[in-house]
């Protein structure tokens, strides 16, 4: 099962060539600007207030949803979070989607739970491939400065 995670890493980021050249000293919130592919969620995290936090010492683990992830939620979500009066909830979405600490792909294990910074817990599955919480790992072990970024293919949504 290593060995597949390791191959999936490896093959996703290859394949993946705003990642493919590596980020030296860029801080997860540049990476993210860097890929192209994160225009809703850096326009989320700044809406949130969190840019200065992710781009501290860390180290985070980001479960990185996709512009087309956020495209999928129902029409009107992403824009009723944005609103001022919706801050808190936007700041639990965002938060959900980080973990304190680095964590690779080689040290998920099939039915791991780790808290979010948001206080809830999200689960891993590795039966048909990497799965946060239903959300393919689609690119993992994307590595910055203060942590790691694995890219996931749907937004994941804390319990209310």
């Amino acid at each position: 099962m290593r060995k597949t995670l390791i191959a999936l890493a490896t093959t996703t980021i290859l394949a993946s060539p705003a990642f493919a050249a590596g980020h030296g000293g860029k801080n997860i919130v540049e990476t993210a600007i860097e890929a192209g592919t994160f225009t809703t969620l850096v326009a989320a995290v700044q809406a949130a207030g969190l840019v200065e936090t992710l781009t501290g010492e860390g180290p985070f683990t980001v479960f990185a949803p996709t512009d087309e992830a956020f495209a999928a939620l129902p029409a009107g979500t992403v824009e009723s979070l944005l609103l001022p009066e919706n801050l808190d909830q936007l700041v639990a979405v965002l938060t959900y989607h980080v973990v304190s600490g680095a964590v690779m792909s080689t040290d998920l294990t099939d039915g791991m739970t780790a808290t979010t910074v948001q206080g809830g817990d999200i689960t891993i599955d590795l039966d048909n491939g990497v799965t946060v919480n239903g959300a393919t790992v689609v690119a993992a072990d994307i590595v910055a400065s203060n942590g790691v970024i694995h890219v996931i293919n749907a937004v994941i949504l804390p319990p209310m």
